[in-house]
């Protein structure tokens, strides 16, 4: 599996052993950033998430990735128990201490806090939420081409586990992962319930077929705000940009 690469690769660097972490409101070493065993997210994959990009000192669509986290966690009636100011503080707190002005990436996470019980109910998280902040020197670094496959799993229907939320729980994309690298590729292909193309386990996708660029409707996977990024820059520059339906014949013809 050494030999795959993901859209995620980055160049390593050594800065990042020595990061520190904000964990609810504290900043930490990195070996001393540590959540309970019983948080809710470890748990049972409760909680939602953001990642961001920082570059020339600005975290890239900044208020697009404040407006989904707010949104996600309201869909799983998760109380962040911190205004939109205090989050943007926090991030500009850890990224003061560590230094970084651009080529950074932070993982904003959310979970429902430390539960009382090892068991699902929410009531049972009563010590929370919990709030982390990862933030690492990161320049991307993919190599091309990236090697897809389609796999057997799809992204489901939103009263299953809603597709357009960025929550802790990734066990369906991590799972499409692995049969891809299986099948000796680097990235999935996902389809939707009706079997059309979808997604990939990591990234929105986009294919460009008779001088036009299509994606999914986005009825099925994360309406990522890269995803709207293309859309309108495609209608800016009068390239004709569709959301679709598409099979994989016409994906791969």
């Amino acid at each position: 599996m050494t030999d795959h690469v993901t859209t995620h690769q980055a160049e390593d660097d050594a800065r990042n052993q020595d990061i520190l972490i904000w964990v609810n409101g504290k900043l930490k070493a990195r070996a001393e950033a540590l959540v309970s065993v019983y948080d809710s997210g470890f748990m049972l994959g409760d909680g939602v998430w953001e990642g961001l990009r920082l570059y020339d000192g600005r975290w890239a669509f900044l208020d697009a990735h404040m407006d989904r986290l707010f949104e996600a966690a309201r869909a799983i009636d998760l109380e962040i128990g911190l205004t939109r100011k205090q989050l943007i503080a926090a991030l500009t707190e850890t990224q003061i201490a560590n230094g970084m002005t651009t080529d950074a990436h932070a993982r904003l996470m959310i979970t429902r806090g430390v539960k009382t019980r090892p068991f699902q109910h929410p009531s049972l998280s009563r010590s929370g939420p919990t709030v982390v902040i990862i933030m690492e020197h990161s320049r991307p670094k993919i190599p091309r081409p990236i090697r897809l496959a389609t796999v057997p799993h799809m992204r489901g229907l939103p009263m299953t586990q809603d597709p357009k939320l960025n929550s802790h729980s990734k066990l369906n994309c991590i799972l499409a992962c692995i049969a891809a690298e299986k099948a000796g590729a680097d990235e999935a292909l996902m389809l939707d319930v009706h079997g059309f193309v979808n997604t990939t386990n990591a990234c929105n996708f986009f294919v460009v077929r008779r001088g036009q660029v299509w994606t999914s409707t986005g009825d099925y996977c994360m309406n990522g705000i890269t995803r709207e990024k293309v859309i309108v820059v495609c209608r800016a520059a009068g390239i004709p940009v569709f959301e679709r339906n598409f099979s994989l014949v016409e994906a791969y013809g």
